[in-house]
């Protein structure tokens, strides 16, 4: 990465950082996903229970694999083979000790906005885990509330739709159609802007493009 982004990526993150820490909410940087992964793992305690939503970002860093086969009680959604044993491991991991997640943006001054579909990201996220573990790359810094909902509709909601099986306006043509289709991956927004726990959320920021 040229020099000159990295400095100004080192100094826009201590921004955020500051943001987060004014929030009641813990701020991390790491120059790569190497450092990234180890900075998650030094703040997850083994024997910690841990579990997921869906999350691009702490599989390109190697977050999920090492947890699954470290020294964790893991409750593991995308191994379960029916509705109702995927329903049971979500609500395990409602009262579980760590959930690891992502943020479709963050802004320059801290806040934390996610859209989800079925709403068990949102929901762990708001409440219910002990600790959230957020793994975001730069490229999801935005200045203002309003450009991170623009961005989680706009961008991270399209791309996510083409991976699953749904029939959206928005995987069709690329582009957020404020639709109420029964396929909807943008049924619930959640705008972060204080953790009324502090330290609860925990944010490492890392300087890659990571998830969408």
């Amino acid at each position: 990465m040229d020099a000159n982004r990295v400095k100004r990526n080192q100094m826009l993150a201590q921004r955020v950082i500051k943001g987060l820490e004014s929030r009641n909410m813990e701020g991390y940087y790491a120059e790569s996903k190497e450092e990234a992964l180890a900075k998650a793992l030094e703040l997850i305690p083994e024997g910690s229970s841990v579990g997921w939503g869906g999350s691009m970002s702490i599989e390109e860093i190697g977050l999920k694999d090492a947890v699954c086969t470290g020294n964790y009680t893991v409750y593991n959604r995308d191994v379960c083979k029916t509705p109702e044993e995927k329903r049971q491991t979500e609500l395990s991991i409602i009262g579980s000790d760590y959930f690891l997640s992502s943020s479709n943006a963050i802004t320059e001054d801290g806040v934390l906005v996610n859209i989800d579909g079925a709403a068990n990201r949102v929901a762990a996220i708001s409440w219910g885990p002990k600790n959230v573990l957020m793994i975001i790359g730069m490229n999801k810094i935005v200045k203002s509330v309003e450009d991170a909902v623009s961005r989680a509709r706009n961008e991270a909601a399209p791309i996510n739709a083409q991976r699953f099986p749904v029939d959206t306006p928005c995987k069709k043509n690329g582009a957020c159609s404020d639709c109420k289709s029964p396929d909807s991956v943008c049924c619930q927004f959640l705008i972060t802007r204080f953790s009324k726990i502090p330290k609860r959320i925990k944010v490492i920021l890392v300087n890659e493009d990571l998830g969408f």
